[in-house]
């Protein structure tokens, strides 16, 4: 008898409208990434069908409307989230996706999760690293994460490109010479890894118990680093805070970009199962790559079709 094909949903999948880019600079993306950024529906499509991915959850990619300001972020928001209602619309059984939100302003950002959600049939937010050069951890941004709790959606916290300021005494000269360096290489998972501890030291999750996060790269390196941080944080001399405790109750981490049997029981044994989705980080990382890779992990087929579609389709409602 033929073992059934378990359902793949991809969570961290990205795209790019002109109704955002329109407002930066063309940037560094080669041109063949550029090309898939900008396709909602054929090669998208044709290379999700060749991994055997059913959907994708489809995200804004960096610079996201946190470089905006405040003069054309929610308009430019607004209008993104409209066209990937539409392009969820032509496809709704292979797309969901999250919406981008104007974070310089909190209430107004809080307002359009709210819209995108109830309105639009989104899933949640994503927000790419700092907003106008400030961590949103900050009770100014709070209005967002109460929004996003009563919603009962996730807030993806993904990576964008350092502050200057830290690039030029963490990094430089080396991100010249690896541009790598500040990016995928190390400087992603140290801005978003991070914002995650800035938020659980802020105590934004006891006012909102309920608030759930997602993290992407196998949780920007934040599972390894768990009980070392928690441990320190119980040193005399500061407020107690129950790191891991909240990290293992309001965070779910995913595979993308990250295709490591190491990383991932890791994962497993600091969070659980259950906080594990797929994700590939397409087009930046390759469809057959991701699948293929999970498919031959090291667990269990319980723990296998957990992480392609079971923790998703829990996590997001679909």
């Amino acid at each position: 008898m033929t073992k059934a094909k378990p359902k793949i949903i991809a969570i961290e999948e990205h795209f790019m409208h002109a109704a955002l880019t329109e407002h930066f600079p063309s940037g560094h993306q080669p041109e063949k990434i550029r090309d898939r950024l900008f396709d909602y529906a054929s090669v998208r499509i044709e290379e999700m069908d060749a991994a055997g991915i059913d959907m994708q959850i489809l995200s804004h990619q960096s610079p996201g409307s946190q470089r905006l300001g405040a003069d054309v972020a929610a308009s430019a928001c607004t209008a993104v989230n409209d066209a990937l209602a539409e392009i969820i619309s032509q496809e709704p059984e292979r797309f969901s996706g999250f919406a981008m939100i104007p974070t310089v302003n909190p209430v107004a950002a809080a307002d359009e999760l709210r819209r995108s959600v109830e309105e639009l049939g989104l899933k949640g937010a994503m927000i790419h690293g700092l907003s106008n050069g400030e961590f949103v951890d900050g009770e100014a941004y709070w209005p967002i994460f109460a929004q996003a709790e009563k919603l009962g959606v996730p807030i993806y916290l993904h990576p964008a490109d350092p502050d200057k300021t830290v690039t030029q005494r963490y990094y430089a000269p080396y991100d010249q010479s690896h541009p790598m360096f500040t990016r995928a290489a190390w400087g992603f998972g140290v801005e978003a890894g991070t914002q995650a501890v800035r938020l659980i030291l802020s105590g934004v999750f006891k006012k909102h118990p309920e608030l759930k996060i997602l993290l992407g790269h196998l949780g920007e390196a934040l599972p390894f680093w768990m009980d070392r941080i928690h441990a320190t944080l119980q040193r005399p001399g500061g407020e107690s805070v129950d790191f891991s405790g909240t990290l293992k109750r309001n965070c779910w981490v995913t595979t993308s970009g990250f295709f490591s049997d190491t990383a991932l029981a890791c994962c497993i044994e600091a969070l659980d199962v259950d906080r594990i989705l797929f994700a590939v980080d397409w087009p930046y990382a390759d469809n057959k790559t991701g699948v293929g890779w999970m498919n031959a992990a090291p667990v269990d087929e319980p723990t296998r079709n957990a992480i392609f579609s079971r923790n998703a389709e829990a996590l997001l409602g679909l």
